[in-house]
């Protein structure tokens, strides 16, 4: 059991420290870059310049200021240079730079699974194609034969999927199951740092938990793709349970046992979690599967 003790790999949550803003993928520590580009190098004053100063813009003596036209072409090569880093950072570079940053951190989705059966099986696909989190799938009922599908995934996968199934059905198909009773029981199974609650009505098309995981690991106590209310990315108020990172320590005895699915039991989790709320710059590649429950439709867009 690891309850008793913190992760191990996370910092402590902070109400201030929290990943509300993208990075830029660089370095910022301020080192010399070595073994970086050395394939073409020139020996030593071959081909230098008499002011490498001047060549980027600056003025090459410390006592004078340089012309206009100097500092602006530096301003112009600064504007450039931010660019292609934006440019970098839309191609991936950010979200790589993130992975790295949270390899060492355990990551489990949970899935409380009540039918919709096609659902199931592309949410489960994308999320074991975009990512290296564990699901946990807990099927209530086997409704519509949704639990052999997990089961079929399950022995496709046996490394990433475990498959927990339960005779009764949700309230929501007539049975006697709650939502937050399920949710809340897949949290006590894991064993995982963070635990990702998600819907089987959404399917990702890349790698969407990593930044919520990156979030909580700069200090946020739970990351989700949107807000619960409409709000701008960075800290917000309350988050959507439909796909929300947490940290699992945190969540254990936070989460509303006994609340059903909606945004009453979104604004309850969130307001009885102790830390910083996050919804990370995005969008996140997100795909909506047209489920029929109402809470599933996007608040914003």
């Amino acid at each position: 059991m690891t309850d008793a003790k913190p992760p191990a790999h996370l910092r402590p949550a902070s109400p201030e420290q929290v990943g509300g803003s993208s990075g830029t993928g660089r370095d910022t520590t301020g080192g010399s870059a070595t073994g970086v580009g050395t394939g073409r190098a020139r020996p030593r004053g071959a081909g230098a310049h008499g002011n490498p100063a001047a060549a980027l813009g600056f003025s090459g003596d410390p006592g004078q200021h340089g012309d206009p036209d100097d500092t602006m072409l530096h301003a112009q090569r600064v504007w450039d240079g931010t660019l292609a880093t934006n440019r970098m950072d839309d191609l991936g570079v950010n979200t790589e730079r993130q992975r790295v940053e949270t390899k060492d951190v355990t990551v489990s989705a949970g899935l409380l699974v009540d039918g919709r059966p096609g659902d199931v099986l592309e949410c489960v696909q994308s999320v074991i194609e975009h990512t290296r989190a564990r699901i946990l799938a807990l099927d209530l009922g086997n409704v519509d034969g949704a639990g052999d599908v997990l089961d079929e995934l399950a022995e496709r996968h046996p490394e990433r999927i475990v498959v927990w199934h339960v005779a009764e059905t949700s309230r929501a198909a007539g049975g006697t199951a709650g939502w937050g009773e399920g949710r809340t029981k897949l949290l006590r199974l894991d064993e995982s740092e963070v635990h990702v609650l998600m819907e089987t009505s959404l399917a990702l098309t890349g790698d969407a938990l990593t930044p919520l995981v990156a979030a909580i690991v700069e200090g946020a106590v739970a990351a989700g793709w949107q807000a619960a209310e409409a709000e701008e990315p960075g800290r917000v108020g309350a988050l959507r349970c439909d796909l929300m990172a947490v940290r699992r320590s945190a969540a254990l005895g936070a989460f509303p046992e006994g609340a059903e699915r909606g945004e009453e039991a979104d604004l309850e989790f969130s307001r009885a979690l102790e830390g910083g709320l996050v919804v990370p710059e995005g969008p996140l590649p997100v795909h909506r599967l047209g489920s029929p429950h109402h809470h599933d439709q996007p608040l914003h867009s």
